[in-house]
Parts: C-alpha cells; sequence; structure tokens
C-alpha cells in the first residue's frame, strides 16, 4: 500500500518566512495549505506555489485570532487531503513604540495574533496531529530571548511564546507529536511594512528558514531539536 502523502498547515503563509517554508515543503513532495486574511492572498501565493507542484498548494481565508477560524483551516484540509502532519505556526505581526506612545489596540493585537493565536492553532490542530504523530513548529524570534526598547509588546509575545512552546512540547510528546521553536534574527521579509531590497542580502532570507523546517521535518523521530536560535552570519553595517 503507498504512502500517503505528507500535508502542511502554515498559518500567514502567503508571503515572506511562511512562504518560503511552504516553498521548501512542497519541492519536499509535501502538500501545503496557506492561510491569510486574506483570500486573495492567499489564492495568488498558492497559483505560485503550484507551478513548483501542481495541485500541491492550496490558499486559506483564516485569521488566527479566531479558534473558529483556525478550526475550519484545519477542516479544510483533512476533507481535502484527509491528515494533517505539519503545523507551521507563522502568523505574526509587530508594533514597535516606547510603552508611552505604545496604544492598547497595538498591544492587544501583538498579543492576540502572536500568542493567542498560536494557542488557537494548536488547539484547532493538536487532534489531527495525534493521529499521524504530527509535528508543530513555532515560528517565534530572537526577541523571545533577547529585549530591546520599544519592544515591550513584541517582546512579551515572544518570550510568552518561547514559553508556550517549551511547555506544549512536553504535554504532547508521549503522544508522539514533535514541538519545535524557531527563533530568527534579521529576516529579509516583508515585516513591520518593510519592503524587503539589495541592502538586506546580509539577513536571513525566507527560503533559509524553509530549509530548517525541511531538515527539522527530517530528524529521525527519535530526535527532538526543540529550540533552534538562528542569525546572520554576518550582522549587517
Amino acid at each position: 500500500m503507498a504512502e500517503s502523502i505528507k500535508t502542511a498547515l502554515i498559518t500567514g503563509g502567503s508571503k515572506g518566512i511562511g512562504y518560503g517554508v511552504a516553498e521548501a515543503l512542497i519541492k519536499d513532495g509535501i502538500q501545503v495549505a496557506i492561510t491569510s486574511r486574506s483570500q486573495k492572498s492567499a489564492d495568488e501565493a498558492a497559483a505560485k506555489l503550484n507551478q513548483i507542484r501542481e495541485g500541491f498548494a492550496i490558499g486559506i481565508e483564516s485569521d488566527v485570532r479566531s479558534l473558529e477560524s483556525q478550526q475550519n483551516a484545519v477542516n479544510v484540509i483533512l476533507e481535502k487531503w484527509g491528515q494533517l502532519d505539519y503545523v507551521i505556526a507563522n502568523a505574526g505581526v509587530g508594533h514597535f513604540a516606547p510603552i508611552y506612545d505604545l496604544t492598547v489596540e497595538q498591544w492587544q493585537e501583538t498579543i492576540d495574533i502572536n500568542l493567542t493565536g498560536v494557542f488557537f492553532s494548536a488547539k484547532a490542530s493538536l487532534a489531527a496531529l495525534k493521529e499521524t504523530k504530527g509535528y508543530f513548529i513555532n515560528i517565534s524570534s530572537l526577541a523571545g530571548t533577547n529585549f530591546f526598547p520599544n519592544g515591550t509588546a513584541y517582546n512579551a509575545s515572544k518570550f510568552g511564546l518561547v514559553g508556550f512552546s517549551q511547555a506544549m512540547m512536553m504535554d504532547v510528546r508521549k503522544d508522539g507529536i514533535k514541538v519545535s521553536t524557531i527563533m530568527p534574527g534579521s529576516v529579509a521579509t516583508e515585516f513591520a511594512d518593510h519592503t524587503p531590497s539589495e541592502k538586506d542580502a546580509w539577513k536571513i532570507q525566507p527560503e533559509d528558514i524553509g530549509q530548517i523546517v525541511s531538515d527539522l521535518i527530517k530528524m529521525p523521530a527519535r530526535t527532538l531539536p526543540s529550540k533552534i536560535e538562528v542569525r546572520p552570519s554576518v550582522p549587517g553595517k
């Protein structure tokens, strides 16, 4: 009996790190569902991904701030492909300002997307991952261990995410589910309204994070790199 094709859910997968991960997984022969708050953005990204392997990508409109929305994304995958093997919790937002100026709305959105959103992604997917002995990978940040000025909301969300992820890892590993946290430094993406350019050549590229996810998935079942810090080899000037 032929082995079924593995499937992955990537939140925030229409651009940046999420898209780089999707490219890497499709090249590995894994079917990928990418989510975005915009169905149009999700569909456009999925269409580009399907040029790598036709029929291996779908786009789903989903908001990580809603458990119902995340459950719907998982249900779409299960109805289409019958299983869920990998979740890459990548959706994130960054608001950076001194505590004096940071608004309540900016604080709430940062915590809701970067931290509570991952909790919702986990709650929606763990039953399916338990069936496949799957893998839940969080995209955090070096901001989850290094604090800096103007980073109160972002640091809080990422410090919280690292703690959440490590505790979750200990809860679910007895069920055969792996959990890893990837903590990148500077990555050349559109994050925080940045426009990538040649000046970002020194930074980690989205496909580099895709390679890390691909490598994690290929690790022997007995081995779990639970937390991975990654930074540019040479810092920018």
